[in-house]
Formats: C-alpha cells, sequence, structure tokens
C-alpha cells in the first residue's frame, strides 16, 4: 500500500463540538471570549455558581461561548438556552441586542435575559425563570 492510499483509508476523527468551535472561531473572539470570563460581573459569577458543574437541575452550561460572531454569557446547549446578564450599557444597545437576539432565535436557540441587578437582587425568581424555561420546552430526547 503506498502512502496516497494508507492516507486515503485513515478515517478522521469527528471534533466535539468546543474542537468545532475552536476551529471556526476567529482568534479575536476566542481571546475576547476568555477575557470576558476571567473579568465576570458579580451578577455573571452568582448566576455561574448556580449553574455551572450540572448543578441546575442537572443540565450542563458552558459560559461565554461563540456563536457565530456572538459570544453569550450562558448557554444550555441541550436545550438550546441562552441566559444573558445585561448590564448598564445594554441601555443603549437595546437595537443590536435585538438583532443579535432575532439571529440566535432563527438558529433555533431561546433567548432570555436578565439585568444585572435582577439576578443580584432576586436570585431565587431569576432561577424559577430559567428552570421554568426549560421544563417548558420539549425534551431533546423525547420517548419513543
Amino acid at each position: 500500500m503506498g502512502a496516497q492510499e494508507a492516507c486515503a483509508t485513515v478515517k478522521k476523527i469527528p471534533l466535539s463540538p468546543r474542537e468545532r468551535d475552536r476551529e471556526r472561531a476567529p482568534k479575536k473572539l476566542l481571546t475576547r471570549a476568555r477575557t470576558l470570563r476571567r473579568q465576570s460581573s458579580d451578577a455573571e459569577k452568582t448566576l455561574w455558581v448556580h449553574l455551572r458543574a450540572r448543578r441546575f437541575n442537572g443540565y450542563k452550561f458552558r459560559r461565554q461561548v461563540i456563536i457565530e460572531s456572538y459570544i453569550v454569557d450562558f448557554i444550555c446547549v441541550e436545550a438550546k438556552l441562552i441566559i444573558e446578564a445585561d448590564g448598564g450599557q445594554h441601555t443603549e444597545q437595546r437595537a443590536y441586542d435585538a438583532v443579535r437576539t432575532a439571529r440566535l432565535e432563527h438558529l433555533g436557540y431561546r433567548v432570555i435575559r436578565f439585568w444585572n441587578h435582577e439576578i443580584l437582587a432576586e436570585l431565587d425568581a431569576v432561577l424559577e425563570r430559567v428552570f421554568s424555561v426549560l421544563t417548558e420546552l420539549p425534551s431533546p430526547q423525547p420517548s419513543p
């Protein structure tokens, strides 16, 4: 068997979703996402404590994830749910946020937004809302 035939018979191992994202995402976005993870707001840190490590009803959440040209705060891929924690800067960029949300919804995600002060002052209500959205979504693996 020649070198060309050997290369043709080697199967490529499929990439994990995270590896695929890294391969597709521009380096600038990856750097920005890493920076956002390190410089999380108090509200994001508070919410992350409850969402990380499958602590929230067994759902796996990731934070500061790149989807197309956007970085979303929190995402549960299996439920196709995105959670955004909005600070004061979002009052000035409502039009951008609306376009961004519409695009993410077009991709099949459900987007819910909370103001930072809501997360800090009314955490139980925020977590209840997230839970209700997760449970009202159809199951990603319906029974036969």
